[in-house]
């Protein structure tokens, strides 16, 4: 990742007010970009994105994907060199509760930030960000690879299919240099894994859940001890959306196709497994029981094979899932102390650069 090459390029971050907008625009701002952020509104109290005073070095706008005419003025007047597209409901359970406004936010907003670039008329690249739910449930052993089948059983996932069906649809129809040798807008998309660090209050999420229980001191409920996920630390991916863009930059169509930014093989872990290395890490007994509540259907085993952007990228992880962990605990020591969370926060990124 050259730190040069973002110097001063406008880029447009929507999500920007979320768990991993909020981590990925102090990068950027670290980065010296020009940035502008569009989300509907900040989605958590507390949230890193007030907490580490985000909007400090940026201009925050808000608004939602699913309005075409505003979104369509922001981009018109903002004019950037680089879209990374976050702005999602990006929870599971909330996808059963309101299935319409999950599909309108996923689906019609992705399809709104397309639209609104379709006639731009200049060079730009957009890092659509989708899930690594996107993917056909096969309960496969081995990893999913970006040639898989979408599909998606609940809303939330479905909807990421659909997002992805929708990129590769504009980037066909509208933005296929291999065609048309003037177009230059080159999209992808992206799927990560589980992201856990500092500063996640989310519902119904596994260490935002912990954080919560120990905080009010009370016992967690814990769903699917068994369930097999892509635990990863939040900086991996988002280096990955970084070094992706600045190669859509430099080679457009070479490189306008969907990715897998997920962790090391080894580090997907059941949720016990989390759960028990967590609690180390917190240096605190954390008092749970087994959920009696009728789980809603979601894949027991869920892994991504990364060698594509390990081979094509030269994209590798930095860090494990126990080094995550204790970052993330680390992160919410320095909050319980009130200690300067923009402050601390770049400190993590500084670290993590460093590996």
């Amino acid at each position: 990742m050259d730190s040069n090459f973002w110097k001063n390029k406008k880029v447009l971050l929507t999500g920007h007010t979320g768990f991993k907008g909020s981590w990925l625009s102090l990068w950027l701002q670290k980065l010296d970009v020009d940035l502008i952020g569009y989300s509907k509104s900040v989605p958590t109290k507390p949230s890193l994105f007030e907490v580490a005073n985000v909007e400090e070095k940026m201009t925050s706008i808000m608004g939602d994907v699913i309005d075409l005419q505003h979104v369509t003025d922001v981009i018109e007047k903002y004019n950037p060199d680089i879209i990374i597209h976050m702005a999602a409901q990006s929870l599971v359970g909330k996808s059963f509760a309101k299935p319409v406004e999950t599909f309108q936010t996923n689906v019609m907003g992705t399809v709104n930030l397309f639209e609104a670039i379709r006639t731009l008329g200049k060079k730009c690249v957009l890092i659509n960000v989708t899930s690594d739910k996107c993917y056909q449930n096969q309960e496969l052993a081995i990893g999913y690879k970006e040639s898989d089948p979408m599909g998606g059983y609940d809303p939330y996932s479905c909807s990421k299919g659909c997002a992805e069906l929708i990129t590769s649809s504009f980037r066909n129809s509208f933005f296929n240099q291999m065609e048309n040798q003037s177009n230059n807008v080159a999209i992808a998309s992206v799927r990560a894994g589980n992201v856990i660090g500092g500063g996640d209050w989310a519902e119904d999420r596994l260490i935002p859940d912990i954080i919560r229980g120990v905080s009010e001191n009370r016992v967690i409920k814990i769903r699917n001890p068994n369930a097999v996920r892509p635990w990863q630390y939040v900086l991996e991916p988002l280096r990955g959306y970084l070094m992706l863009a600045q190669k859509l930059w430099e080679f457009e169509a070479e490189y306008a196709e969907g990715w897998n930014f997920g962790p090391k093989v080894s580090d997907a872990k059941p949720v016990s497994w989390i759960l028990e290395k967590f609690e180390k890490s917190l240096g605190i007994k954390i008092n749970y029981e087994l959920s009696m509540e009728e789980s809603k259907p979601e894949t027991l085993s869920l892994k991504l094979d990364c060698s594509k952007a390990e081979s094509r990228l030269s994209w590798h992880p930095k860090t494990d899932i126990e080094l995550g962990l204790n970052l993330t605990a680390d992160w919410h020591k320095q909050y319980e102390e009130k200690s300067n969370m923009r402050e601390f926060t770049e400190k993590q990124i500084e670290y993590f650069e460093s590996l």
